[in-house]
């Protein structure tokens, strides 16, 4: 399993957004390229996907921008990957030979408890500006 840069951008832009949660402010395009080092029109991507997908709310305009469409503490790290991602880990295998059920079984355990893991950090946690506002699983 490798996560694209895609997935990465995602979760930096989202995490800056978080932060303005609240606050009745809009993230804009410009200033979340510039804060996150992601390309502009990439971003723009980006934000279109979290946008169709439910995560983020936009707003047309002079006056517009990005919010987070549910509060941070709701929007976990596993709603992020398997939007922009889809599936964590994709099964393929056959299921012909000697050994074939129990490895497909072990990596069903292993998507399960990936899975579980993302699902465990919400974005206020990504979005925490030190340590000490970083929450501890």
């Amino acid at each position: 399993m490798k996560l694209s840069v895609k997935v990465d951008y995602a979760c930096r832009v989202l995490a800056q957004i978080a932060r303005q949660h609240g606050t009745n402010e809009l993230a804009h395009v410009e200033s979340l390229a510039r804060d996150e080092a992601v390309p502009a029109n990439y971003l723009a991507q980006i934000l279109s996907e979290l946008r169709d997908g439910g995560l983020i709310n936009s707003r047309r305009g002079k006056q517009g921008g990005y919010t987070l469409a549910r509060s941070p503490d709701e929007i976990t790290l596993y709603d992020i990957v398997k939007l922009v991602e889809g599936e964590i880990i994709e099964l393929n295998a056959e299921s012909k030979g000697q050994s074939a059920r129990r490895v497909q079984q072990v990596w069903r355990e292993v998507r399960t408890e990936l899975e579980n893991k993302l699902r465990s950090y919400t974005l206020d946690q990504l979005a925490a500006r030190s340590a000490d506002e970083m929450y501890y699983i």
